[in-house]
Parts: C-alpha cells; sequence; structure tokens
C-alpha cells in the first residue's frame, strides 16, 4: 500500500513540476472534433523543425495521444509525453523553433507534410529553469492537396483500385506521372516500350509537375512511355509488394494500374523496370515476384537484398540490433561506407515518437505482420534494440534472397538474363554487403544474373558510365523481348 502511496505522490509531484506546452487549432483549420495523434517538432537552428529528416538529422520531438479535441481547446504535452531524445523537463535549456502537428493521417506519406494535417507557423520559445511557465501555441494552418499540372510530354496518371481500397475502405487510386517521348507525337502511329521507374524513399511524382522542359528520355536509344512511381502510402513506401499492413500494392500495380496505362497511351506489352535505393529493392522484387509480366529489370543500390545482412546485422543470427557483439552502436547511415553519421538506435528512437511514415517503420509496414490495433509488429523493441524473433519470421517472405535461392529451379526458364544489380562499394547504408552475400548465392546456382559494382557511395554512384551501362542492359532486355514476340 506504501509502494502504490509513495508512486501516486511521485506522479503527483513530476505533473506539477515538469515542463507544459499546450497546443490547441483553429475552427478555421478544421470545424471537426480530433482524435489521433499531436506532435511537436523542436529545433535550435532549423526556423521549420518539422520539415527535418527524421533519424539522419537529430532534433527533440514529441507526440501525444487525444481523443474528441474540439477547435480552440488545447491538450498538453509534458514529460508524459512519448519523447526524444528526453522528456520536456530534460531538454536543454535555451530557444527553440518549435511547430505542432495534428496527424489526420488521410493518406500522404510524411506526417508534416501530410494533405490535411494542421500545424503552426514555427515560433521560437524559450526554454528557462522556470519550469512552472506553460507555453501555449495554436495551429492555423494546413497542408494543401498537391495539384498536379500536365504539360505536353508530362501527364498525371491515377488508376482508380478496387483492390487498395477495398483494404482501406476508402477510395484509393495508384498515381504516377506519365512521361512521353518526342517521337509520341511525330510518330502518331508508333507504339512504344514501356519504362517504369520507381522511386527512393521520400520520392514525389509531383516534382514532374507543370515542368515544361521535361520528356522521357530513351533507353539508351530506343524511345520509350516512362511511368515514375514514387511508392507513397501512408505507413512510408509502399515498395508495391503486397502486405498486411499497406495492402495488396503489388497486385493493385499489375493488374489495376498497368492495364490502365496500356489502355490509355501506346504501349507495344513491352514492360521493363528501374530503381534506385528502395526503389531498387522495388523493381528486383517484382521482377522476381512478377517474373513473366516484366522484360527486365536493372536494380540500382537496392535497399537490403539478404536478411542476414540488413545493414550489417544478421536478422537470423544477432540479438540485437543497437549494438553489435562488441557493444559498439551499429550504423544506419555512414559517410562512404565507413564512418558513422547516423545509428540504428537513434532513428528507431526517433520513429518511435514519428510513429509512421517514415524510413525504418516503412519496413515493418511492408514485412511485418498487422497487429490487433491495426499497428505494424516492430522488428525490435524501440528502447533496448532486442530484434523480435517472432517477426523475423514474418519477414522471411520478404527476404528476395531467400526467394530466390530456394525457387531458382522454377523461377529460372522466366528470369535468367533479366535482372541486373550494381551498385556503389562506399554505399553510405551499407546496402553492397546484401548486393555481394545475394551475388554469392547466384553464382552457386549458376544464375544468368548480371551484379557490377562501382566507386562510389549511395549518392556518388549515378555517373554517365554507370547510367549508360544499365540503360544498354535494358535495351538487351527490350530487343530479347520483341524476338520473342510471333510475327
Amino acid at each position: 500500500m506504501r509502494t502504490i502511496f509513495t508512486l501516486f505522490i511521485a506522479s503527483c509531484f513530476l505533473s506539477a513540476y515538469s515542463q507544459k506546452i499546450n497546443v490547441s487549432y483553429t475552427a478555421d483549420a478544421s470545424a471537426a472534433p480530433f482524435t489521433g495523434k499531436v506532435f511537436l517538432y523542436l529545433s535550435k537552428d532549423n526556423k521549420n523543425p518539422k520539415d527535418n529528416y527524421v533519424g539522419l538529422v537529430t532534433f527533440p520531438c514529441y507526440s501525444i495521444d487525444v481523443k474528441n479535441i474540439k477547435p480552440g481547446e488545447s491538450v498538453q504535452f509534458d514529460d508524459k509525453a512519448v519523447s526524444y531524445p528526453v522528456a520536456l523537463s530534460d531538454l536543454e535549456r535555451g530557444k527553440y523553433y518549435i511547430q505542432a502537428v495534428w496527424d489526420r493521417n488521410l493518406g500522404g506519406r510524411s506526417i508534416s507534410e501530410s494533405a490535411g494535417n494542421i500545424y503552426n507557423e514555427a515560433t521560437q520559445l524559450e526554454f528557462t529553469k522556470d519550469f512552472n511557465k506553460t507555453f501555449a501555441i495554436s495551429c492555423s494552418k494546413i497542408n494543401a492537396d498537391e495539384v498536379f499540372k500536365d504539360t505536353k510530354f508530362v501527364k498525371e496518371m491515377k488508376a482508380p483500385s478496387a483492390l487498395l481500397s477495398g483494404f482501406y475502405k476508402r477510395t484509393v487510386s495508384v498515381n504516377a506521372a506519365v512521361l512521353l517521348p518526342e517521337a509520341y507525337y511525330s510518330q502518331p502511329n508508333r507504339k512504344f516500350p514501356v519504362l517504369y521507374k520507381v522511386s527512393g524513399f521520400g520520392g514525389d511524382y509531383h516534382h514532374f509537375s507543370g515542368n515544361e522542359n521535361i520528356k522521357s528520355q530513351p533507353i539508351d536509344t530506343t524511345a520509350c512511355i516512362q511511368v515514375y512511381l514514387d511508392g507513397s502510402c501512408p505507413l512510408g513506401h509502399s515498395v508495391y509488394a503486397n502486405s498486411d499492413n499497406n495492402g495488396p500494392w503489388g497486385d493493385a500495380l499489375v493488374k489495376e494500374f498497368i492495364p490502365a496505362i496500356e489502355k490509355n497511351y501506346r504501349s507495344n506489352g513491352a514492360r521493363l523496370l528501374t530503381g534506385h535505393s528502395s526503389g531498387g529493392w522495388t523493381v528486383l522484387w517484382l521482377q522476381t515476384q512478377y517474373p513473366d509480366t516484366f522484360a527486365g529489370c536493372w536494380s540500382s543500390s537496392p535497399d537490403p537484398v539478404d536478411f542476414r545482412n540488413f545493414q550489417q546485422v544478421n536478422l537470423y543470427e544477432d540479438t540485437n540490433i543497437f549494438y553489435d557483439k562488441e557493444d559498439k552502436l551499429r550504423s544506419v547511415a555512414t559517410v562512404a561506407g565507413y564512418f558513422q553519421w547516423a545509428s540504428m538506435k537513434t532513428i528507431y528512437q526517433m520513429e518511435n515518437v514519428i510513429y509512421r511514415g517514415e524510413q525504418i517503420h516503412s519496413f515493418d509496414a511492408v514485412f511485418s505482420v498487422r497487429q490487433a490495433d491495426g499497428s505494424p509488429r516492430r522488428l525490435c523493441n524501440s528502447q533496448t534494440g532486442i530484434i523480435d524473433r517472432e517477426t523475423v519470421e514474418h519477414w522471411k517472405k520478404y527476404d528476395i534472397s531467400l526467394n530466390l535461392r530456394t525457387n531458382w529451379d522454377k523461377l529460372k526458364p522466366s528470369l535468367d538474363g533479366k535482372i541486373r544489380i550494381s551498385i556503389g562499394d562506399q554505399d553510405n547504408f551499407l546496402l553492397n554487403h546484401a548486393v555481394h552475400l545475394l551475388d554469392d548465392e547466384m553464382k552457386k546456382k549458376n544464375a544468368n544474373l548480371v551484379f557490377q559494382y562501382y566507386p562510389g557511395d549511395h549518392f556518388t554512384v549515378s555517373t554517365p558510365e554507370y547510367m549508360k551501362a544499365g540503360n544498354q542492359f535494358l535495351q538487351q532486355a527490350y530487343v530479347n523481348f520483341l524476338k520473342k514476340q510471333k510475327p
């Protein structure tokens, strides 16, 4: 009984003397009551802290869950908020730029940028040793929907998806930018191959909106239609894989979006794939899961393709994702593949606050089982880094290397000669190690897959020589496709 009383007194003491920030939103921003998560983003340097890159840039952040809050009503952040790196009262004293975001989660990827989310123009607060001082923030801004502006050579494509709409219980479409070659207009009876280009994490097809100077570039020397896919979904990058948490993105792409492209544009039936980083993993996944749908795939610097080296963590044998066997912090990002830029511990603990839409939890969303509360089961404990073995078991079916080496005899007729993987051997995110493992496994199978390694990191590897070799591979895959067509 004394223990319970002591805990009660301690809780009251902490509540009374912890730093507090009250946050509200105006009726102009939304007349409806709000239920969901509210966030605080702080920075001493960035005047718009909500725009920081979570994990690769470290900054204080906080979240709370609220229910049925009306316009003008305040919610309170104090030391009970989910926090990184410390509770509000333990934050280093000084001046901070601060922004709050009310996450309505209406379909956008990034919480700070999702259409419909409510936020405030950054304000600067000064935290002193007066912990009794309470600050107030009122949010009146709304992230607007992006409107795509078509040009002669760039068109927006939004294909309604019955599969995804059924999963999300709301209207969902698969969206992309379609880039047309000059010959599309100068040769009106000609049909073209389609190159599906998938962006890395954080890409946005709206980048092409209204740009009069962009048109589709050839695959080496072959004019083509390019379809730019960004993979964005509420929990991160869908990587166009069917998953428990994101829904049937792979089937939606292959069974609904691609037929819509071929109905609306003059395609000759040849479908090719390329992408970098998360896009590189995506196109390798699509090629291996739908081997007869696509004529060839160039995967550039893909996310981990062998889970025995998930950024140098062996998910099947290692027990902790924060620390290696010598108790050294594991890297999630490096300079030139060696000098630590960001740690696994930092990015997992920041994403424990910023719960959706970011890179690490995006993996959970694709690879993990969906829990009873609708959230993805986490790969590891966010405080200790201990790897969850049950989660790893579910991840196995997304291990591309495991799938290929287990099923190669069956896949060989559809995949031999269709895959090229290239990467820099100083990859910032240590992705080259998994590619080498896959390369070794495919050599054991005498598989006709192309692996090539280049000097450079994740961002500098894409030299003209690198790009030329990849495009020449895709053109040869297209030639091979044509040879197989009936006269």
